[in-house]
């Protein structure tokens, strides 16, 4: 263990990277708890005591990531410029407040279309938090070698968060309230948002006013690549939840989806320790291609399990694949980019993840109104084999603008 631990041991010890690094953690722990949260509260209001109305539940998460896909690269584009506290601070505050509002309209039974409105301003002011952590990284260190291993941090992290997130969101939501997880979430981005905003020595300079005008990030090679996988990586994760939830209801366990979620997210982050502590001497490109034709093999084994059990066993072996994927796909993001436009970079991958999860989650949630969970998980598998498709068809081209980084083994 102390082999694994040692690199991340040393890029904690830099000054003010601890600080940074756990506050970013409690400032995106509303990440695993609202898209989940709003499922388990809406199908549970607006649904019968037989059956949640999950197909409503899928379009009110929509609205809330759809609406963040398209203002968070904004968001993050005036952080390049202004800096990330003086934009973020009336950010998460403001995204917090829309939460409550969602909840208070919610347990009102207000039409759908109101629902809408305050999921969508919650999503548009929320602003990608782990691309802010990721840039304050690149910020602190210069060494190829160790800002892999701090990008697998973040990823490591952000699975911690989804491993802790589903099971309290499940919790608060079933045995508490239907509206109790987004209670927390709303607490957790004001409250989180505003500790990592106040780690001021290591926020990133603005971006230098000579090169405020620089054209799209879009236009950076290879990105737009990067985005369209993750997209349809995206779209896995946001049918595989909506899938959970109405596989675990079918079972008679729903309070157990959200353990099952966690499973997941659990295989996520022991893997992504185990690749962080190495470094690798394969080109990135390769690396990412090869997990994401993983990650759509993976997935198929979800259509043909028969108990929560066995799904919760395919999910922790299928999560191996994917912090790898992800800290690989960022890494190339790092790569084609120019730093005075990194936050922007990095968020346009995210929101490309987020736009997929908001596309999967209600063609999932369609799908379980016809024909049960499994029609959610083909929706899941039919995903998978898209994102595999993209990668493939999309080989030569990560080839031709990714850089190769070459380390060595520790």
């Amino acid at each position: 263990m102390e082999p694994v631990l040692a690199p991340y041991r040393a890029i904690l010890s830099l000054p003010g990277a601890l600080a940074f690094s756990a506050a970013g953690v409690v400032a995106r722990f509303h990440m695993s708890m609202i898209g989940l949260g709003i499922v388990l509260m809406v199908s549970t209001l607006y649904g019968t005591p037989e059956r949640g109305d999950y197909a409503m539940a899928g379009r009110v998460v929509s609205a809330n990531i759809i609406v963040f896909s398209i203002c968070s690269p904004q968001v993050s584009k005036l952080v390049d410029r202004y800096g990330q506290s003086r934009v973020m601070r009336p950010a998460v505050v403001m995204s917090g407040l829309s939460l409550a509002g969602l909840v208070i309209v919610a347990s009102m039974h207000a039409p759908e279309w109101v629902l809408y409105i305050f999921a969508g301003l919650a999503g548009a002011t929320g602003g990608s938090i782990g691309a802010l952590v990721r840039a304050r990284w690149s910020y602190l260190v210069k060494d190829p070698a160790q800002l892999h291993t701090a990008y697998s941090l973040e990823s490591v992290l952000d699975e911690f968060v989804f491993v802790v997130g589903p099971v309290l969101a499940t919790v608060l939501a079933t045995a508490v309230a239907p509206q109790a997880a987004l209670v927390v979430a709303a607490c957790v981005i004001v409250g989180g948002g505003l500790l990592f905003m106040a780690q001021k020595a290591t926020e990133p300079p603005p971006r230098d006013r000579s090169v405020a005008h620089e054209g799209s990030v879009l236009r950076a090679p290879g990105l737009l690549v990067v985005a369209v996988i993750f997209m349809g990586i995206g779209a896995i994760f946001g049918a595989t939840d909506v899938a959970t939830v109405a596989f675990a209801e079918e079972q008679g366990q729903k309070a157990a989806s959200g353990v099952v979620l966690a499973v997941f997210a659990m295989g996520s982050l022991l893997s992504g320790l185990a690749y962080g502590a190495r470094q690798w001497a394969s080109p990135l490109w390769r690396r990412f291609l090869v997990g994401v034709l993983a990650l759509a093999a993976g997935v198929c084994l979800f259509f043909v399990v028969s108990s929560l059990v066995l799904l919760a066993a395919a999910m922790f072996v299928v999560g191996f694949t994917i912090a790898p994927t992800l800290v690989n796909g960022n890494g190339l993001v790092q790569q084609f980019v120019r730093p005075s436009q990194l936050t922007e970079g990095l968020t346009w991958a995210n929101t490309a993840l987020t736009v997929g999860v908001a596309a999967g989650a209600p063609i999932a949630g369609e799908f379980i109104a016809r024909s049960g969970s499994h029609g959610g998980f083909l929706v899941v598998v039919c995903a998978g084999m898209l994102a595999a498709a993209i990668t493939l068809a999309s080989a030569r081209s990560l080839r031709k603008h990714a850089h190769t980084t070459v380390t060595t083994e520790h």
